[in-house]
């Protein structure tokens, strides 16, 4: 039997859902507090109750995902979303799920993206052009200490800079390569690069909070 909502429950559900549809982001409670004209104690309170009625699941501690299953009870219904923190900057030893370096979070079809602890990184710049990885979009990754030739990766520079480029193993170096023939070949000893991450999707364009 599907579980009987109140009309300001129903508004909270219906507004998560046509938020997350059109933007691909989940919104803040300041947001939704002030979309629907309410208290941000209410939204939490809101939040609560949907959860505790099944029409809301939320897992995990820092990457979420966000089921929004319907009323009906109707499986077509279900929506099925995670969420992954903006991370502010790479350090050595990732995942990095302290809440103060992020840069907000970025919500994500589940079926698209799998995979454990996956983080968004933005990129700066246009040495990745070529790859179809632009100045500004948000490149998601799924932490890993290694590469395989021609992968494009996350990779620490003398654990400071970090940088988006294609990886290739050499017998006596690492070459980190862009996809712009306007900025040159990277090339470093073994000890000067850790491998953060694999780049395994682009997203443009898409709010975060």
């Amino acid at each position: 039997m599907a579980p009987e909502l109140t009309p300001g429950q129903q508004r909270l559900f219906d507004y998560l859902k046509k938020t997350i549809e059109g933007t691909g982001s989940t919104p803040s409670l300041r947001q939704a507090a002030g979309d629907l004209g309410i208290s941000h104690a209410a939204v939490s309170q809101g939040l609560k109750m949907l959860e505790q009625k099944g029409v809301l699941k939320r897992q995990g501690r820092y990457s979420r995902t966000i089921h929004l299953i319907g009323p009906t009870g109707d499986k077509a219904a279900l929506q099925r979303w995670r969420e992954v923190p903006v991370v502010g900057r790479i350090t050595a030893g990732l995942p990095l799920y302290a809440q103060q370096e992020w840069e907000g979070s970025l919500v994500l079809d589940s079926d698209l993206y799998r995979g454990r602890n996956l983080f968004a990184l933005r990129v700066q710049g246009d040495s990745m052009r070529g790859a179809g990885i632009l100045d500004g979009d948000l490149a998601i990754c799924t932490p890993r200490q290694y590469a395989q030739n021609g992968e494009i990766i996350v990779a620490l520079i003398h654990e400071q800079e970090a940088t988006v480029k294609r990886f290739f193993l050499h017998r006596d170096h690492v070459e980190l390569r862009p996809e712009n023939p306007n900025y040159p070949v990277m090339r470093y000893g073994f000890d000067e690069v850790l491998v953060q991450g694999k780049v395994i999707g682009i997203q443009r364009k898409i709010a975060s909070f």
